[in-house]
């Protein structure tokens, strides 16, 4: 079963969270703020962080930002805010999924378990694109012998779209990878998760061209494998 970190600095929302994934057998660790969060994560492992993006002090998306300096752990948001500009920001940071309060903990656990199953999926081999390489098993991206540092997220859009290569892939399809549902108004996360990636490719004008945008309908991934 995932281990949880929950973060939120209401404590009779940890506690009722807790005892629900606990009595599913999840191992769950409670934090009723981000600093201690990051540096249990600084020591310790755990398969999944659901954090409340409301906080004093230091809010969700400085906290998200503090962890993704120390782990590529997945990390969904608990929000009562869920404009445009936020969630963007979010996924900007390095958060894999959103989730609205009010919400259902069976939305929840399936959200949480959907992201640990991404996380830590494996497959044998290498995929070389020269000067792109993807250490499947390790779930890591290469250019030019360097890791590229992808978040779980932006390795599992990568590795989508080499395995459709030379087809359109969608926004569609990859909103339903990354988040396992989609509506039209998820295009603008999907664009701004890919133009993420994209950015991450620029160490290398080669890689960087690898991505190309089909206008109006998705991605292609076009590469010359060896």
């Amino acid at each position: 079963m995932p281990r949880i970190i929950l973060v939120d600095d209401d404590r009779e929302m940890l506690d009722i969270t807790a005892a629900s994934f606990r009595a599913k057998g999840h191992t769950v660790k409670l934090f009723e703020n981000g600093e201690s969060a990051i540096n249990y994560l600084r020591g310790d492992v755990a398969d999944c962080v659901v954090l409340d993006v409301m906080m004093p002090g230091m809010n969700g998306f400085e906290v998200c930002k503090n962890i993704r300096q120390v782990s590529n752990i997945p990390i969904l948001f608990l929000t009562g805010r869920v404009s445009e500009e936020d969630k963007v920001n979010g996924l900007l940071l390095g958060a894999d999924d959103y989730i609205e309060k009010p919400y259902s903990f069976r939305e929840l656990e399936a959200r949480v378990q959907a992201a640990v199953r991404r996380s830590q999926a494996a497959a044998p081999g290498t995929l070389s694109f020269p000067p792109l390489e993807i250490d499947v098993t390790g779930h890591r991206a290469l250019c030019d012998g360097k890791d590229l540092q992808l978040t779980m997220r932006e390795y599992d859009i990568l590795h989508h779209l080499i395995k459709e290569e030379k087809n359109i892939v969608t926004y569609e399809d990859i909103g339903k990878r990354v988040w396992g549902i989609y509506s039209e108004q998820d295009r603008r996360s999907v664009m701004v998760m890919v133009s993420r990636l994209r950015k991450k490719l620029e160490v290398n004008p080669v890689a960087a061209m690898m991505i190309e945008t089909v206008w109006s309908a998705g991605y292609r991934f076009n590469g010359t494998k060896r």
